[in-house]
């Protein structure tokens, strides 16, 4: 199982877990007008991956990366929050990287590797 949310530090984590539910209610633009005369723009991308197998204890693997949110939308790729996301040391929004680019960076890719060494140093059976 996989979960991401956008956390904005000047609105206190905001939207953080109610990340689905502020897009589908208030969109992009609800967000970046919400920041409007803002000294901080800091955010971040968590993404959480869990597994468990039956009987077994749960395995979480979380993937974080830094930025700022942009001042408008910018670019239509993605999904969600990517257009007005900006990671940090980057000139582009996740909006506006390939997938190939985005997939270098992203929360959710840095979750999976996690998982995925965790999954492949196990022992078999």
């Amino acid at each position: 199982m996989e979960d991401a949310g956008l956390f904005i530090d000047a609105l206190r984590g905001f939207p953080g877990v109610y990340s689905a539910y502020a897009l589908k209610t208030i969109g992009l633009g609800g967000v970046v007008k919400l920041l409007k005369g803002s000294r901080s723009r800091r955010a971040s991308f968590v993404s959480s991956v869990a597994y468990c197998e039956p009987g077994g204890e749960p395995e979480v693997f979380d993937g974080t990366v830094q930025g700022t949110i942009s001042l408008a939308p910018r670019g239509s790729g993605g999904f969600g929050f990517d257009p007005i996301f900006l990671p940090s040391g980057g000139k582009k929004t996740f909006g506006e990287l390939s997938i190939e680019e985005k997939c270098e960076v992203s929360h959710r890719s840095r979750a999976l590797r996690k998982f995925a060494a965790w999954y492949s140093s196990r022992s078999p059976g």
